[in-house]
């Protein structure tokens, strides 16, 4: 008997947005195919051609040909699109969100490509807070309207296996039927937390560089500094310092509801979420849950459920902090990156059933 012809094809993705490649490499780990990871980013194009098979593109989504976009589907193949915009103007840390900031409407790029190049299915991932502005609700209009079946929601990284709890905003959508993301009891994925995602990775002081993995470092700590993370236990706040280690501005009525900066992680339990400068110890809960000082970069990447031999910076190159944990801060989580590319795979075998 002659196979479904549906059963032959195979999904092939291309990544706007791409980042270092944490949505790339949670699909290929999910089986799909992706062929191009497009970013305006320079910084980007090593990470992602270091541990991806795609290729790397340098360009404004603005200014993608849509001919060059479908060139790079191998025919019969099913096409996946993914779109995941930069978030920080619908972030919850961007007290200045504008419209007027030019990422606020990239979901509009993304979507004048959807239309121009009808992909069979579509993704995006983001914060939260996206899904109450109307660019979010335009763009799911959109969708609608060219005929794609629609679905998104708000999950918990957490609950997907990831030693991080992330809320992030997930949509799926298809021209073919139905589809919705896999629940975690449909994964049966075991739940993770900081210690066993980082506890044998080996000790560092404050300052310190592992010898034998350059992003496994530490930043450095100013006296005053170590004596709040001396200080601090996990689970706990700066309101349990004693009076002269708190900083000036959270002693005014203004700063005191930001507790969770300098704390520590504690190790029975998920992370928070990684942010972009999850490196320095007063920009959040990015305490070590015991050694004194900030967890390294290799820490943050493998709590963003990056792969242990990921290489985000060419050998021999130096290591600028702010670049890389901008890189993994912003990425996809790998693996929710892998269940997205899982409820795919699952939406076209249940097509094909």
């Amino acid at each position: 008997m002659k196979k479904n012809k549906k059963e032959q094809r195979k999904i092939t993705a291309i990544d706007l947005f791409c980042g270092a490649g944490g949505l790339t490499k949670g699909l290929e780990k999910a089986g799909i195919d992706v062929r191009l990871g497009i970013d305006i980013d320079p910084s980007c194009e090593y990470p992602y051609t270091a541990n991806n098979r795609a290729s790397f593109l340098l360009r404004p989504v603005e200014e993608l040909d849509p001919d060059e976009l479908l060139d790079a589907y191998p025919k019969e193949s099913i096409g996946l699109l993914a779109g995941c915009a930069p978030c920080q103007t619908f972030s919850t840390y961007n007290q200045k969100a504008d419209p007027s900031d030019k990422r606020w409407w990239l979901l509009k790029e993304f979507s004048k490509l959807v239309l121009d190049i009808e992909p069979e299915l579509v993704t995006m991932e983001n914060v939260p807070r996206l899904q109450k502005e109307s660019v979010f609700s335009d763009f799911v209009d959109d969708l609608e309207g060219m005929g794609y079946f629609v679905s998104h929601q708000v999950v918990n990284c957490s609950d997907y296996g990831m030693a991080q709890n992330r809320p992030r905003l997930v949509l799926l959508a298809s021209l073919l039927g139905p589809i919705h993301l896999l629940s975690p009891r449909q994964l049966n994925w075991k739940k993770y937390t900081v210690r066993k995602k980082i506890e044998k990775l080996p000790p560092l002081e404050a300052g310190e560089v592992d010898k034998n993995d350059p992003l496994h470092q530490a930043c450095a700590l100013s006296p005053l500094n170590l004596k709040r993370i001396e200080a601090s236990v996990p689970g706990g706040t700066w309101r349990d310092w004693d009076e002269y280690l708190i900083a000036d501005c959270h002693k005014k009525k203004t700063g005191k509801t930001y507790p969770s900066v300098y704390g520590r992680m504690g190790w029975d339990e998920p992370g928070p979420t990684i942010t972009t400068q999850f490196y320095a110890f007063g920009s959040g809960r990015f305490g070590h849950p015991v050694q004194n000082r900030a967890i390294s970069l290799r820490e943050g990447a493998l709590l963003q459920s990056f792969p242990k031999s990921y290489k985000f910076v060419a050998p021999g190159t130096p290591i600028y902090k702010k670049t890389v944990g901008r890189l993994i801060g912003n990425a996809v989580p790998v693996k929710l990156g892998k269940v997205i590319g899982k409820s795919f795979i699952k939406h076209i075998q249940n097509l094909s059933s």
